[in-house]
Parts: structure tokens; sequence; C-alpha cells
């Protein structure tokens, strides 16, 4: 069974080994801007590729994109990477992706699906309403009259030390019964 595994994977990675070059080949002659994952929903993390640019960077637009995309050149393979988010309110629709590359102007579409609104994002992009937990009551009382103004008393106090040396009882047993055992 384990011989098959490595024939399948061996013959996924040739397969794929051949085809790349002619997709890219392809799209060099053609001047097509690769856009991966092609039909994204909105708020959705797109990368661009362009290959067979000359230029060391270039700009990708597009009415689907927050902003305009930077592109820069990858020193492996020499194709122009960028990554770019698709805006939160676009419509579903096809999209042009134009890149000037040089003195030619390379396209590719995007096609936006129509999945109603993105997930919540992975970390804070704008400032977060987060609440006042405990404390909003004292921080909406102008005067703090909420808040306590006096310091504990002697009962909290004993009550501490009471604690505190009960803690230091148990600790002091646990090390006489630990070396009577003979073990630490």
């Amino acid at each position: 069974m384990g011989s098959l595994k490595v024939t399948l994977c061996a013959g996924a990675a040739l397969a794929t080994a051949l085809c790349a070059p002619a997709a890219y080949t392809y799209a060099a002659d053609g001047g097509v801007v690769l856009v991966s994952p092609s039909a994204p929903a909105p708020g959705t993390d797109v990368t661009l590729r362009v290959p067979g640019c000359t230029e060391k960077t270039a700009v990708a637009v597009s009415g689907a994109f927050e902003s305009d995309v930077r592109l820069a050149l990858t020193e492996r393979d020499g194709v122009l990477v960028g990554a770019g988010r698709v805006r939160t309110s676009v419509r579903a629709g096809a999209y042009v992706v134009q890149v000037t590359c040089g003195d030619r102007a390379r396209r590719g579409t995007i096609t936006v699906r129509d999945e109603g609104r993105p997930a919540a994002h992975a970390s804070p992009v704008a400032p977060v309403d987060a609440g006042g937990g405990g404390t909003s009551g004292l921080a909406a009382s102008d005067t703090g009259a909420a808040a306590r103004v006096d310091a504990p008393g002697t009962a909290h106090t004993l009550t501490g030390l009471v604690l505190a040396g009960i803690a230091a009882v148990a600790v002091a047993l646990r090390s006489v019964r630990s070396r009577s055992r003979g073990t630490d």
C-alpha cells in the first residue's frame, strides 16, 4: 500500500512540473494577469501573478480591490507577485484587473462571488469597541461615587494574615512529610 501512495504522489508531482511551465508560457505570450483565487467572495485576500514582465515592480488596478496592489519581482521565478483584498462592499460580478508592464498593459479578470459578508478579520482593522467590563459603571459616573474610597479595614488585614499563616503551615508540613519518606 505504501508504494501505491508513493507512485501517486510522484505522478502528481510530475504532472504539476510539466503543466506549470506550459501555463506560464501561455500567460506570458497572452499578457495575462493571474488572480488566485479567481472567484473570491467579498473581503477575501487574493494573490496576483504577472509572468514574463521585464519590470521589477508594477501596480495592479481593479474596481474590485480595496486599494491598488503593489507587485514585486520574485527572485525564484522572475514573476511579479503581490497580494490584495477584495472590497467587502463590492457586488458580485466580473472585474478587470490591469497591470502596466513597461509599455504593455496586461489584463486579467476576477469574478467576485455573491456569498454575503465575510467573516470577522483575524486581527482588528479599526478601533475595537471593547466595552468597560466591570469598570463601566465607574467610568459612566461623573463623580465616581460608586467607587470605593476607604482602604480595607482591620477585618481584611486579619483575614489575609490568617490565610497566609495556614498556607505557610501547609508548606512546612508537606516538606516534613517528604523528608521523612526520603523523597524530595
